[in-house]
Order: C-alpha cells, then sequence, then structure tokens
C-alpha cells in the first residue's frame, strides 16, 4: 500500500514555506504574502481534513511514524481526542491569516519611523489602500508584512506539532517552538511596552515549559523510552513516590500555558498588548493547548492517578472562572475584558477535567472548540473597533451598532457562544461539562463538597455573562459620542472572516456530533479500566461509542486496518 504524509505535510508545510512568504512580502506586498500564507494554511488544513474523514468513517485512529534515535519514533497522530484540537487550531490560522491584512498594515503605518502619533488613530484608512505612501514607506510596510507572516506561519506549526506529536521529546520541542515566533510577534508588532511584555510571557511560559520538560524526562527514564506507548506500557515501572512530583510538574508547566489562577500573571498584558490577529491565536488556539497536554501527557499516560488529584483540579478551575469573570467585569480596555475572560474560560476547561465523570471530561474538551470559535469572534471584533476608532477604551465608545451592524450582530453570536446559549457551539460544551460535574457530585447519594462547587461553577456563569453583555452594550448600544460620527464599518476581510466563525458556531451547536462524537468516544476509551471515573448516563446518548473507543485501546497504538502510515520504520 503506498505511503502517505498527509500530518507530515499538514505540519510542515508552513514552516518550510514562512521563508518563501517573507521573500514575497518583501518583494511583492502585502496582498501577495497574504495570499500566499492563506493558500498555504488552506492546503494544510485540507490536508488534515484527508485523515480526518477516515476518523469519521470509523477508523480509531490514523498515524504516520518515523524512526527518531534514541528518542524513539518521530510520529504524527490523528485520533478522537486531537481531532477537534487540530482541526480548531488550523481553521484559526487559515481565517484569520485574511484578517491579518487590513490590520497589520494599519499596526505597521502606526510604528512607521517617523508617523505621527496621530497616524493610527483615525488615519486608518491606510488599511485599504486609501492613503499614498512613498516608496520608501512601501518598502517598510512591505518587509514588515513579509516577516510577519513568515513568524505567523512558524507559530501555526508548532502549535499543531504539538497537538500530533506521539513522543515526549516530540511533544516538548513543539511545545517550546510555539513559543519563540509568539515572542517575537508580541516583541515586534505589539503595543505599549510591548518588549517587556514579550520578555514576561517569554520567562512565564517557558519556565513553565522546562518545569514540564523535568516531568516528561522522568515518565521517559523510569518507562525506559519516550514514546507515548512506550510510556503507557511501562506506567508501572514509574517509583510510587516520583509520581506525585511527576503529576505535579505536568500540572505545574502546562498550568502557566492555561494561565490557570496563581499561574496567570502574564496572560493579560500578553494577550491585550499583541497584534489583534496574534491574541485571536493565542487566546482561542494556544493556550487550551495546556489542557489537551493535561488529557494527553497525565490523564491518558499515566493511568491511575488521575482520581488522586482530581478534585484539586475542580478547585482550581472554579478559583479560575470566578478570578478570570471577576477581573473582566473590571475592565475599560475591550482586549483586556476578553485576556481575563480567557482565564475564566480555562477555568471551566480545568472545572470540567476535574470531574471525574466521561461527560464532565468530554465536555471540557469540547469546551475548547466552542471556546476557540466564539473568543476568536470578539477578538477580531475588538480589532475591528480599534481601527474603526481609535480606541480601545469602552467609556469612550457607545452606539456603534448602527454605524457597524455587521460587526454588532456577529460579535453577538461570539458572545452567546462565550455565554453557552443555544443555538451556538457553547451551549452544548457547557451543558455536558457541568451535567458531569453534578454527575460526579451526586453519584452515590451525594458529595456535598463537589455538590457546593457546583453551586459555584453555576454562579460563575453569571459572571460571564455580566462581563460579557456589559462589554456588548457599552460598546454597542447607547448614545454615540459625536467624535464616532465617521465610524463605518471595517474591511470586508475582517467582516466576512468573523463571519466565517460566527458560522461555525451556529453549525456546530445546530450539530455538534462532527465533534462530540470523536472526543466522547475516545476519552470512554481513555478512562475504560478506571472504576473511579463516572460512566455516561445512557440519557447523554454517548454511551454506544464505548466498545468502538476500547477496541483498538484509548492509545490508538495501532492504525486501523486499511489507514495509510507513513514510512520510515
Amino acid at each position: 500500500m503506498a505511503e502517505s504524509y498527509f500530518l507530515l505535510a499538514a505540519t510542515f508545510m508552513p514552516l518550510l514555506l514562512a521563508p518563501i512568504a517573507y521573500i514575497i512580502g518583501k518583494r511583492s506586498g502585502s496582498t501577495a504574502v497574504t495570499w500566499f500564507s492563506f493558500g498555504t494554511l488552506a492546503v494544510s488544513t485540507g490536508l488534515l481534513f484527508m485523515p480526518a474523514m477516515l476518523l469519521h468513517g470509523g477508523m480509531s485512529s490514523y498515524e504516520e511514524s518515523y524512526v527518531w534515535g534514541q528518542f524513539g519514533n518521530f510520529g504524527l497522530r490523528l485520533d478522537g481526542l486531537a481531532l477537534p484540537f487540530a482541526l480548531i487550531i488550523y481553521i484559526l490560522c487559515t481565517v484569520l491569516a485574511l484578517y491579518s491584512k487590513p490590520y497589520m498594515i494599519h499596526k505597521i503605518m502606526e510604528q512607521m519611523p517617523g508617523a505621527s502619533a496621530s497616524q493610527g488613530g483615525h488615519e486608518h484608512h491606510g488599511s485599504t489602500g486609501q492613503v499614498t505612501l512613498t516608496a520608501e514607506q512601501q518598502k517598510y510596510v512591505n518587509h514588515q508584512m513579509g516577516l510577519y507572516f513568515g513568524l505567523y506561519l512558524a507559530f501555526s506549526m508548532g502549535m499543531l506539532g504539538s497537538i500530533l506529536a506521539t513522543n515526549l521529546i516530540e511533544f516538548y520541542v513543539f511545545f517550546e517552538l510555539m513559543l519563540v515566533p509568539s515572542f517575537f510577534l508580541i516583541a515586534f508588532y505589539g503595543y505599549g511596552a510591548k518588549r517587556r511584555i514579550a520578555l514576561m510571557f517569554f520567562f512565564w511560559t517557558h519556565v513553565g515549559a522546562v518545569v514540564l520538560l523535568l516531568s516528561l524526562l522522568a515518565m521517559g527514564f523510569f518507562a525506559g523510552g519516550f514514546d507515548y506507548t512506550t510510556v503507557k506500557e511501562n506506567v508501572g515501572k514509574i517509583p510510587a513516590e516520583w509520581l506525585p512530583l511527576i503529576v505535579f510538574g505536568l500540572i505545574a508547566g502546562l498550568g502557566v500555558k492555561l494561565a490557570a489562577f496563581l499561574l496567570h500573571i502574564w496572560l493579560p498584558y500578553a494577550h491585550a498588548e499583541a497584534p489583534t490577529p496574534v491574541s485571536a491565536l493565542l487566546s482561542p488556539a494556544m493556550i487550551g493547548i495546556g489542557a489537551y497536554g493535561l488529557l494527553r501527557l497525565w490523564m491518558e499516560l499515566l493511568t491511575g492517578s488521575y482520581e488522586q488529584y482530581s478534585i484539586y483540579i475542580n478547585m482550581w478551575g472554579l478559583a479560575t472562572m470566578m478570578y478570570g469573570g471577576a477581573m473582566a467585569l473590571m475592565q475599560d480596555d475591550i482586549k483586556k475584558v476578553l485576556a481575563y475572560s480567557s482565564i475564566s474560560q480555562m477555568g471551566y476547561i480545568l472545572f470540567g477535567l476535574g470531574s471525574e465523570s466521561i461527560l464532565g471530561i468530554s465536555g471540557a474538551t469540547m469546551f475548547y472548540v466552542t471556546h476557540g470559535l466564539g473568543k476568536a469572534v470578539l477578538f477580531m471584533m475588538a480589532g475591528s473597533i480599534i481601527l474603526q476608532t481609535g480606541t480601545r477604551s469602552m467609556s469612550k465608545l457607545g452606539g456603534l451598532g448602527g454605524k457597524m451592524p455587521y460587526t454588532a450582530v456577529i460579535a453577538m453570536i461570539g458572545a452567546l457562544t462565550i455565554m453557552g446559549i443555544p443555538p451556538t457551539s457553547g451551549f452544548m460544551a457547557e451543558w455536558t461539562m457541568f451535567g458531569g460535574v453534578l454527575q460526579t457530585a451526586s453519584h452515590d447519594g451525594g458529595d456535598a463538597f463537589r455538590v457546593l462547587l457546583f453551586a459555584f461553577g453555576i454562579m460563575s456563569t453569571i459572571l460571564t455573562s455580566a462581563y460579557i453583555l456589559w462589554m456588548i452594550k457599552r460598546i454597542f448600544f447607547g448614545k454615540m459620542p459625536e467624535e464616532m460620527a465617521h465610524v463605518k464599518e471595517a474591511s470586508p476581510y475582517i467582516t466576512a472572516t468573523m463571519a466565517v466563525f460566527a458560522a461555525l458556531s451556529l453549525a456546530i451547536g445546530v450539530y455538534p456530533d462532527a465533534f462530540f462524537d470523536p472526543i466522547s468516544g475516545y476519552v470512554q476509551g481513555i478512562f475504560a479500566d478506571s472504576p473511579g471515573v463516572l460512566p455516561a448516563p445512557e440519557s447523554s446518548g454517548i454511551i454506544e461509542p464505548v466498545a468502538h473507543a476500547s477496541e483498538a485501546g484509548a492509545d490508538g497504538v495501532a492504525v486501523e486496518e486499511g489507514v495509510e502510515t507513513g514510512g520510515g520504520h
């Protein structure tokens, strides 16, 4: 059977073409490099859909594996757990490449040497070509756009590689590779004290990654290899006295990436001051990879250690939810509202991951998909407001719904997604996640403490609705300031790309099974031999996949018959 390299090409094509994107931008201008980058990511996303279709056709996993010397095998695997993360990451990257064009031209012109302080304020027409640039200015813009898209493509590759990795060292390499280009994107194109903020972002996330690496090395040394399958098969060889330290390192290192409470310090600065297209990747896509790491590296590989610590994850998630929501409610800067909202939303994921329930863990995983779509729409809305008004302060805005009706409607769909209101995708994720938490709390006569956690978790949704609706009201309703009379809709590059994510949220809200079935089936496979983790109730409709999931094992080691794998063994 012919070898196939769908995942290898999908992962490395953006990295290999990143230097070409830089050259195209420098020589041919912003339009050429935008469409080149979009095309690169669109093709890569299409390559992901090939094996994804096989998974929906009944296969348990698709893997390409290559010998990697002393580290074991360099593998790329798409299975029920990797599928939602991988697709959402590349769909976000692809669509945001188009959104980047008008926004980044505007941002680059703001920081152009010799640009007046007001140039970025209301002279935003440069993003649509209505300002005539000198040859020297055009050269500067072209160079910066080429550099931006080169870094952007490398960043995309790092995120996908982390999801598809099948080896502990491979995961760490990709985990760090997504940090480097994101650091430069903030340092070169951010707002405010961008270099200091980029260094803070780098310091926090790199230290977290090093703590994670120590746990990964310990897992590999004790298990006798770094491949996920080797670790899972030899987890019993890890000394009992080492296991708590390894779990702590995994949770702490990945908790920094998640920006969970007490490890969140970097996020409000990095997400608020990054250029908006980058914020729309950092928040919806990158930080959620921490949740994927918890599922893959801890809950799946270190079988048996989950139930012992789940209640603490549940409590940590609740603290993160409430802290992020309360802080978001107190902000005036649109992007800071959304940054603290991201902390709160990661709390929801942790809350579900600590539920000790198949339903709760599946809902938490699905939450990554819905948060990615809803938060991307809202960050893009913030960028549109910045472009068209020159301000991020909600106290200076109001009544823009009449001037920007398309933006207002699309933003409201994003808001409903974050609040978990049907028919958006947020409802399915939130409903199943809270259902799982309640299932555990009421099991065997009820656990009073878990019931209390569930009650406070439900109350935190009020905070979410409060800061989201308060933000929408202050931007789009009320009296419009006189100086906003000139405001109009942003470029079609912006409104059309926002609409894509809003439409996806509605589509997944109506038909969530495309993502939810692979997720729930795989989660049931992970915990098939864990009696302490509650199975999904029959009324949930996700009982049926368990036989299919356990058929190949939760680890999905063997690729199902008929699925092609890459060579190199």
